[in-house]
């Protein structure tokens, strides 16, 4: 009998020669959904973090059809100056400088929150970026940066024309749209003053709905 029931597993087995290739495709299958899930989810954290990530306040004012007026109120304002003169040469060390400021690189090792956007002027004869600071902080109950080359200030109330774009801002990116809403100032006949700065949303490592945008002071009375 045994010789029997080890002759019918035997001929079992050699009946099913695909079961380990099965397995094999179903744990190649689960191994690559995790794969595509995981950077998935790890963006959908990534944007639910961004959309509470407080913002600076700004009244709309009158939208047209590709960009929109604004009204800024004033702002305080965590601010590094530099020579360099392109976005490239501005956004890592001008970034590396501000957020070691909010992490605790002040004579009081107080951590302050991350706000959005963070504001780039860029110019051939210098260029500054900025981190606003969270609604209620002012120059006067802030800690004073220990890095010397960073300084705080309060922006002045102003209006300002500003367009959208998406993904990955670069240099080529930021011309474009500041000679496309030049233009489309010029055809409603706004006059617009100073340079033409860059407004980034998102974290280097968020890849979907990037958000940036250009903005230009305008001279407007409502």
């Amino acid at each position: 009998m045994s010789n029997v029931m080890a002759h019918a597993y035997t001929v079992s087995h050699l009946a099913n020669p695909n079961d380990d290739h099965i397995s094999m495709k179903k744990k190649f299958i689960l191994l690559v959904s995790i794969l595509v899930l995981l950077p998935l989810l790890t963006q959908l954290f990534t944007l639910m973090a961004a959309n509470k990530t407080e913002k600076q306040p700004y009244r709309v004012v009158k939208e047209e059809k590709d960009f929109e007026i604004r009204f800024y109120p004033s702002a305080t304002l965590a601010t590094v100056m530099t020579t360099a003169s392109t976005y490239k040469e501005v956004a890592y060390p001008g970034f590396r400088k501000l957020a070691g400021y909010i992490f605790g690189g002040n004579q009081q090792g107080m951590s302050i929150a991350m706000t959005a956007p963070v504001h780039m002027d860029m110019s051939e004869t210098g260029s500054t970026m900025s981190f606003v600071m969270p609604q209620g902080m002012t120059p006067e109950n802030l800690p004073k940066p220990i890095d010397a080359s960073v300084h705080i200030s309060v922006s002045k109330p102003e209006y300002v024309a500003a367009i959208r774009f998406g993904g990955y801002a670069s240099d080529k990116d930021i011309q474009k749209y500041a000679a496309r809403l030049e233009n489309l100032l010029a055809e409603k006949g706004i006059k617009h003053s100073g340079h033409f700065r860059f407004l980034g949303y998102n974290a280097p490592y968020q890849f979907l709905c990037r958000r940036n945008e250009v903005i230009v002071a305008i001279d407007y009375q409502e």
